[in-house]
C-alpha cells in the first residue's frame, strides 16, 4: 500500500465540533490522543492500516467508557 498523508474532516466525540486532522499512515498502526480545541477535551484515535484490502481505517471516541 503507497503510504500517504491524508487530511480528513471529523466532529469532537464530546462537543461535536468540526476539525480537521492529518494522518500520516507510513508509521502504520497508531493510538494517539488529541485535544478538541473547542472543549478542551482529549480525543482517543486509533488508526489501523489495513494492507490486504489497501484501506485506512481510523476510530475515533471520547475515551471514557470504563472497563469493568
Amino acid at each position: 500500500m503507497t503510504k500517504k498523508i491524508n487530511e480528513e474532516r471529523i466532529e469532537c466525540p464530546h462537543c461535536g465540533h468540526h476539525l480537521r486532522i492529518t494522518i500520516d499512515s507510513s508509521g502504520g498502526d497508531q493510538d494517539f490522543y488529541d485535544e478538541c480545541p473547542a472543549c478542551c477535551k482529549e480525543i482517543h484515535y486509533k488508526l489501523h492500516i489495513d494492507e490486504y484490502h489497501q484501506k485506512i481505517q481510523l476510530a475515533i471516541d471520547s475515551d471514557d467508557e470504563q472497563i469493568f
